[in-house]
């Protein structure tokens, strides 16, 4: 019989190698994991704190951990040489990675700083999910061996991002809306005396949402939420778009009325309608938000639900 040790040995080798590809690559999204929560705590610190040196340490450690999970997708690429979105594990990653380093540049020309809080923790609980998904170093398979891979998936997944941020802001934009509402109450209810706005806020509200006075007045915040949900839709169309070519060098049509292409339709329905409506003066506001809200419900619902739950052509199952 022959001797198959050596064959044995290299099987074993091979395996500590991927081990060893796989632990490296999983390091780096650790350490981005813990960034997010410190830089979140940041942030937390700078709405109750404020001053400088906790923003600066907020939007330094998003800036660092968005680094680390940088080094983390890239060596996932090296060591399995192919794009490292080709499972949910990769893909959920790159998503919140784009959340992070979207959320940095709108903070730079939006100053949305105020948002961090939200912005991390969420991006940091999917990331956090994400590992449930990671199954390692495993081979393309061939109905992804495509260069659309390389230019599809990345647009429609940075348009989620986008969408992620546009949710945080329309939250908060619910959340100053109702803050300015009580202080409206209050200073309405001072007959004959003034009421600094300062002081109408401080009698209207909690001491725990203090932080709200960083928060931009809902009109500013409404314009913000616009333009990032506008990036978005146009990304998101892009993507559509992309994905539709890929189609038709894979199956020969552009549109199979697959679940996810139909639940990614049904989300982008959603945004054109929230742009638009925000053209009417009647639907800007609280309506806009809530319209913002439920796009980035369905967009949940179309990653999550159909990739995982429901079986199709895109499906992760």
């Amino acid at each position: 019989m022959p001797d198959s040790t050596p064959y044995t040995q290299y099987n074993t080798n091979a395996i500590a190698a991927l081990n060893a590809h796989t632990a490296a690559y999983l390091h780096w999204y650790e350490a981005a994991v813990i960034l997010y929560i410190f830089g979140a705590i940041a942030f937390v610190a700078w709405w109750f704190f404020r001053g400088r040196a906790p923003l600066v340490a907020g939007i330094a450690l998003a800036i660092v951990g968005a680094a680390c999970q940088g080094t983390s997708l890239g060596l996932r690429w090296y060591y399995s040489a192919h794009v490292p979105w080709n499972d949910l594990y990769g893909s959920l990653s790159l998503v919140t990675f784009f959340a992070v380093v979207l959320f940095v540049a709108f903070g730079a020309r939006y100053r949305i700083w105020f948002a961090g809080p939200f912005v991390l923790a969420l991006a940091d609980g999917l990331l956090g999910y994400a590992r449930y998904w990671n199954k390692g170093l495993e081979p393309l398979v061939p109905s992804l061996q495509s260069y659309w891979i390389y230019i599809h998936v990345p647009v429609v997944l940075s348009a989620y991002a986008a969408f992620l941020i546009g949710f945080c802001t329309s939250v908060l934009y619910l959340m100053k809306k109702r803050d300015e509402e009580r202080v409206a109450r209050v200073a309405g209810s001072s007959v004959g005396a003034a009421v600094a706005p300062g002081a109408a806020a401080g009698a209207a509200r909690p001491a725990y949402l203090a932080w709200l006075d960083l928060v931009p007045a809902t009109g500013k915040l409404d314009v913000i939420t616009y333009r990032v949900n506008a990036i978005g839709e146009i990304l998101l169309t892009f993507g559509i778009i992309l994905g539709a070519l890929w189609a038709h060098d894979v199956w020969g049509s552009y549109w199979q009325w697959d679940p996810k292409e139909t639940a990614i339709l049904v989300s982008w329905m959603v945004y054109a309608a929230y742009l638009h409506l925000h053209t009417r003066p009647a639907w800007r506001g609280a309506p806009s938000a809530w319209v913002s809200i439920a796009g980035f419900a369905s967009i949940l619902f179309c990653y999550f639900g159909v990739n995982i739950w429901i079986s199709g052509l895109h499906s992760y199952k």
